[in-house]
Order: C-alpha cells, then structure tokens, then sequence
C-alpha cells in the first residue's frame, strides 16, 4: 500500500507522468472540461470532496512552479483567493523555492484546459475555484 498521503490511483499516477511545465487542473463542479483532456472526477455531492482538500493532496505530491488563476477569482471569491495564495506562500517558506502566480481571464483559463495533461473535478460550488498547476522540477 502506498505510505504518502495521496492514495487516489488516478491523480497519483497522472502527476507521475508529468514533466517539466506540465499542467494538471483542479477545478470546481462546474468547469466544462475538454473532451480531450482526462476527467477524475472525485464530486459527490454540493462541497464534497472541497477544492482546498484536493488541492492540498495534490501539492504534498507535486513540485509546481506555477500556478494559473481566473483573475475573476479575487473579486467574486476572495476568501478562496486568499487561502489559494496563503497555500502557496507557506509551499514557498516550506520548500525553499518561487511559485510564479497569473491572473487571467476566465474565458482564457477555459481555453488554457485544453493543453492539460488532466482535470480533478471536485464538489466545490465556489465561483473559480480553479487552479492551473504547471510542473516544476525536483532537481
């Protein structure tokens, strides 16, 4: 049984393959995502599994080195916003390194998830709670 604390198959074995500037999404219930992009889809019900928790598993198990954001984030879900970037800073003091954070249009992340090696759907109904995690390095 695999000890770390991310035991899902799925998102275990998709952040394995990634490389260098790879990205992976985790998203809100309600992202539409790609036809050609692979869909984990972990909802169950209205806040279950929540946006945060997934992506605290997911960053104990993948080095980023930048994250992409809807700039729409900060205004109408501020309080997500800032525990987004809270996360981020204490991964930065932690970790020793800079994560590069870009705002952009909602239109435009939607865009961005088509060049994604993966999406993680979780029940989170937070307006953009949404996050492009591209891959750092190790080394």
């Amino acid at each position: 049984m695999k000890k770390s604390k991310l035991i899902n198959s799925d998102i275990s074995f998709e952040i394995s393959k990634l490389g260098h500037t790879d990205g992976i999404v985790i998203s809100d219930a309600g992202l539409p995502i790609p036809e050609n992009v692979k869909r984990i889809d972990l909802a169950v019900k209205k806040g279950v599994p929540s946006f945060l928790d997934v992506l605290d598993s997911v960053l104990d198990e993948q080095r980023i080195e930048e994250i992409i954001i809807a700039k729409e984030m900060k205004e109408k879900s501020p309080n997500m916003y800032e525990s987004l970037i809270d996360k981020i800073k204490d991964i930065e003091t932690k970790e020793n390194i800079s994560i590069k954070i870009k705002e952009i249009d909602h239109e435009e992340f939607k865009k961005r998830t088509n060049d994604v090696k993966a999406i993680i759907r979780t029940g989170e109904y937070t307006p953009f709670a949404n996050v492009i995690l591209k891959s750092g390095v190790v080394f």
